[in-house]
């Protein structure tokens, strides 16, 4: 298998658009035409891990959390960093990350993490914006159908559960072609008027270059006519955290029981035990202390996730119990996911899940 068709289903999965500005997803290491004999998943790429797939065969590593966050100016070996990406190199392997962009969508880290808790009825927490576009186009009246339709098959005009979404409006549209010109209607030097619809539809930013080769490819004239705006539209099915209610309330050491043991965390840090039953629950995978004023006001009794610094626990000011449970075990089920998903779109590939747990941080009990 080429390397390319294993990142482009991970890229459809979760798209690089949707990572932070200050991420790295993506191919690190490799050429998209390697050919990918097997792939190790980890949370994390580490000399273990390279160690790992070169042991037993596999030419890929997945990771959640990408081994190169900041530019690397040398490669000398001097730090982990740059022995592990040394070792992968040398060896072949080729270095592939899913972080922000997986935390980032409906089916990602933070819909893992409610499953294993039991919260249901999920939405994102903080919707993301940056990620919807508008075209514009003007055509004949007669080609209008058969444009539209080439749009949608592109992937335009879908907006949460509806699809074949858009606007179209009737007017008359002016154009005179040079002597080079072969207008689709009318002369050369001769000002035209024709009957057109315009025809405005939705689409996200990866669907950009798919759905202009769809336009041009079906757009009747010989120099099309369009727009593209960048809308302010928050995608409400993209963005930051998850929440969502228990199916059945509990009382908040029943809570904390269930998630240390589904969550299999070792040390929960939480804030004062309310005298309130948990029944809307907010989760983040990693870091998400940033989202504390988003769970308060969606109103939920409880936050899970990672991270906390000792004075941002009073800023729950006794409307919601923070429990962190800590990044590693935030995100540790990531890699399943993954498995799960790269096994039912190749159900042929050797896909490996990895020994090694690269939680750099131990607990004294």
């Amino acid at each position: 298998m080429k390397l390319f068709e294993i990142t482009n289903f991970l890229e459809n999965l979760a798209p690089l658009q949707y990572q932070e500005d200050y991420d790295n997803a993506g191919l690190i290491v490799g050429h998209p035409d390697d050919e990918i004999t097997a792939a190790l998943v980890s949370l994390d790429c580490t000399e273990e891990v390279v160690d790992e797939a070169i042991a037993k065969g596999c030419n890929l590593i997945i990771s959640h959390h990408p081994i190169v966050f900041k530019g690397l100016k040398k490669l000398n070996g001097k730090n982990y960093v740059e022995r592990t990406v040394l070792k992968a190199i040398k060896n072949n392997i080729a270095l592939y990350a899913i972080h922000t962009n997986l935390d980032s969508v409906q089916h990602g880290v933070n819909a893992e993490i409610c499953k294993r808790l039991g919260v249901v009825n999920t939405k994102i927490l903080v919707p993301k914006g940056g990620i919807l576009k508008k075209l514009v186009t003007f055509c004949e009246h007669a080609a209008a159908e058969e444009l539209r339709n080439a749009l949608f098959k592109a992937g335009a005009g879908n907006i949460s559960n509806y699809s074949d979404c858009s606007f179209n409006a009737e007017g008359v549209g002016t154009f005179k072609g040079n002597e080079r010109s072969n207008p689709t209607l009318g002369k050369p030097n001769v000002r035209e008027y024709a009957n057109e619809t315009r025809i405005e539809v939705i689409f996200k930013v990866q669907d950009e270059r798919r759905i202009l080769a769809a336009l041009f490819q079906n757009h009747p004239y010989e120099e099309v006519a369009y727009d593209i705006y960048a809308l302010e539209n928050k995608l409400q099915s993209v963005g930051s955290g998850m929440v969502g209610k228990l199916v059945e309330e509990l009382n908040a050491k029943d809570f904390l029981r269930l998630v240390q043991q589904n969550m299999q965390a070792k040390v929960l840090r939480h804030t004062a035990i309310l005298p309130k039953k948990i029944k809307k629950v907010a989760v983040c995978g990693g870091s998400g202390s940033f989202l504390l004023k988003n769970a308060i006001a969606a109103g939920a009794d409880a936050f899970v996730t990672a991270d906390f610094k000792y004075h941002e626990f009073f800023d729950a000011e006794d409307k919601i119990m923070i429990v962190d449970i800590g990044h590693f075990e935030s995100e540790q089920f990531t890699s399943n996911l993954l498995i799960d998903n790269i096994q039912e779109k190749f159900p042929n590939f050797a896909i490996r899940l990895t020994e090694h747990n690269t939680n750099p941080i131990n607990y004294f009990i």
